[in-house]
């Protein structure tokens, strides 16, 4: 396999955004950068502390109380605009620092890595500032012997915590900004300590390229997870956005109980993909190892469970495996690559660790299970298939976040849907089926935010996404997503002549 580089080398922004300004830490601090697929640090970026954080606060409040932000539509739609002819003049750049820190391959930022979030996730809010209904008349009343009329105005919910995971940072970026910033909001972006360049990057962009005003949008990196918390715990930001893990969902939860935090929560994923028993198999299974180990299975939506029936299981398995006889994976920059390193050290043994309870539990490893022998540098897992597995096993159950997929038989089409949706989550699925129509009706019955139906794509600025259950609350993207960075008003008034 090619280990030539393909991309530029890449060279991040070390600085934040605070108040308008490109600044370092307070206290001079940085921490490194460091590429999975290599084991070397690549850059420094300044380690924020509560005081940093708390700056950016401070600014993102007073631009979002004392600025027409939040009321200027033709403002807001502009600089939108800006922003997304700066991304794209710098694409290429961007491109070689998400390959750099996020081990993503390059034939993944082609696609939801970042292409095609940036072809509409800035543009499509931006349009659609001019047509959403931010007021709406209701009919006229008389309560209590009053004549009123009323009208429902949407108005933004103030400053937002955006809180970026490792996995898609530069994707889930262009969607929180652009729907926060569409709706009139203030914005504080909190990236991974994992992935800081992509979002010190569009800070650059933001400060030197558009005429987003000082504290609209402010973005503090930091070493320590936990600086975040910051966001969730200060009463002066009104919503926080966050994607990542359930469990970090449930604590954000909490945290954010005292002061009545507006969520939304992009959470875990354990997805189910129902294969009926009239589906063409060859056609329908012969991608299965690429939905599942795609950048190394780093991503909530992935499919990651297949259910067969018991009449042709051996034949889908069969199909099954041979895919993962065929995923490229490897070095990033190699363009013919698929699946790249495991974010971290800590995240390929966890990984490692849920392959070892799937043979502890009975499941039947058939493909991988290890570390490569010829990846010895880079956080690498071999692209693993487990057969014979009951849907109550760990693996079965638990979000395993790497190149992992799971078989289940199931006996009939009650039994596929049971299985389905037994499970804490409820992010995505998917169902196949020679008949368009029975596929369709399998998929009402499946609870998840998304199912794919004889491999539909959902995705688009447009697409609502989010999931039910465990996997989160409320939806990213579409008209929903507008809603959901939005306070509702009713405002009423005399009718009488």
């Amino acid at each position: 396999m090619s280990t030539t580089p393909t991309v530029t080398p890449a060279s991040g922004e070390s600085r934040m955004l605070i108040d308008g300004q490109l600044v370092d830490a307070r206290s001079g601090k940085t921490f490194d950068n460091v590429n999975p697929a290599t084991e070397q640090t690549i850059g420094q970026v300044a380690d924020a502390s509560s005081e940093d954080v708390s700056d950016a606060i401070a600014a993102a409040r007073r631009a979002f109380d004392t600025s027409d932000w939040a009321t200027n539509h033709a403002l807001r739609r502009r600089c939108l605009e800006q922003l997304h002819a700066a991304a794209v003049e710098v694409q290429e750049q961007i491109r070689s620092e998400l390959i750099a820190e996020v081990g993503c391959p390059i034939a993944v930022t082609r696609l939801a890595q970042l292409d095609a979030p940036l072809a509409d996730g800035l543009l499509w809010p931006a349009r659609t500032i001019d047509s959403f209904e931010w007021e709406r008349p209701l009919a006229d009343a008389e309560a209590f012997g009053v004549p009123s009329w009323r009208r429902v105005v949407k108005e933004p919910a103030g400053v937002v915590g955006a809180i970026i995971p490792w996995n898609y940072p530069t994707e889930i970026l262009i969607n929180k900004l652009g729907q926060a910033l569409a709706t009139g909001n203030t914005v504080v972006v909190k990236p991974a300590p994992d992935t800081p360049w992509s979002a010190t990057r569009f800070g650059q962009l933001i400060a030197e390229r558009t005429d987003i005003p000082a504290g609209v949008v402010n973005v503090v990196t930091s070493s320590d997870h936990l600086v975040g918390e910051q966001l969730v715990t200060d009463a002066r930001v009104d919503l926080i956005s966050f994607t990542g893990s359930t469990a970090t969902g449930r604590r954000i939860m909490a945290q954010g109980a005292p002061t009545m935090k507006r969520l939304f929560l992009e959470l875990g994923g354990k997805s189910a993909h129902i294969v009926l028993d009239d589906a063409d198999l060859e056609a329908t299974l012969g991608f299965a190892a690429f939905g599942a180990c795609m950048h190394a299975g780093q991503g909530c939506a992935m499919l990651t469970r297949v259910l067969l029936p018991r009449a042709r299981y051996d034949q889908g398995l069969d199909v099954i495996a041979n895919s993962f006889s065929m995923v490229a994976y490897g070095d990033p920059t190699d363009p013919n690559v698929i699946q790249g390193p495991q974010i971290s050290s800590r995240q390929r043994e966890r990984v490692l660790g849920y392959i070892d309870k799937g043979l502890s539990e009975g499941a039947r490893l058939v493909v991988g299970g290890g570390r490569p022998e010829h990846l010895p540098v880079g956080w690498y897992v071999e692209p693993t298939l487990f057969a014979d597995v009951d849907n109550s096993m760990t693996i079965a159950q638990e979000e395993i976040f790497g190149p992992v997929l799971v078989v289940i038989p199931y006996d009939d089409e009650d039994d596929a849907v049971r299985i389905a949706n037994d499970s804490p989550y409820g992010l995505s699925g998917a169902v196949s089926a020679q008949s368009e129509e029975r596929a369709l009706a399998v998929a009402r019955r499946i609870r998840s935010g998304t199912v794919s139906v004889n491999g539909g794509v959902y995705y688009g600025a447009d697409s609502p996404f989010g999931g039910y259950k465990q996997s989160g609350v409320g939806r990213q993207n579409g008209i929903e997503g507008f809603d959901q960075y939005c306070e509702t008003k009713v405002i009423s008034g005399s009718a009488t002549p």
